[in-house]
């Protein structure tokens, strides 16, 4: 493999018929920060060098699916109180909360916009913990 200089970032980019419930949810119920806005796409810092981006069907690489297989996972220190503040704002909970001994996380597992799901997750082993909570 050549000598190549390592990723600088990343970016996941999820697919929707309509953008503005992904504006809703990551802006108004998650609190994130848009940090480039191209109209029919919009990039949200999710953690450090870590964002996420929102397409509109119409100029889309990818096609939104009813059924899309992504999970994305945002990782925390406070599960609980995520899942309280969550449940408030009335987003559809997927999983119930729990202790998974198997990989040593709380987690519990949501709907976001266009049916995406979402995992909100905390590592409980405080060596991965260092690795995943920035």
């Amino acid at each position: 493999m050549p000598e190549l200089k390592k990723f600088q970032s990343q970016i996941t980019f999820i697919y929707l018929p309509d953008i503005q419930p992904a504006i809703d949810f990551f802006e108004g119920i998650l609190g994130l920060e848009m940090m480039d806005d191209q109209g029919w796409a919009k990039i949200y810092r999710a953690a450090g060098d870590s964002y996420i981006g929102a397409v509109s069907g119409e100029k889309a690489f990818k096609k939104y699916q009813d059924d899309s297989a992504v999970l994305i996972t945002f990782c925390v220190d406070d599960v609980p109180a995520w899942y309280e503040y969550l449940k408030s704002k009335g987003v559809k909970i997927l999983r119930e909360m729990q202790d998974r001994p198997d990989n040593q996380v709380r987690c519990f597992f949501i709907e976001g916009p266009g049916g995406y799901s979402f995992e909100i997750q905390e590592f409980m082993n405080p060596e991965k913990a260092k690795i995943f909570h920035k």
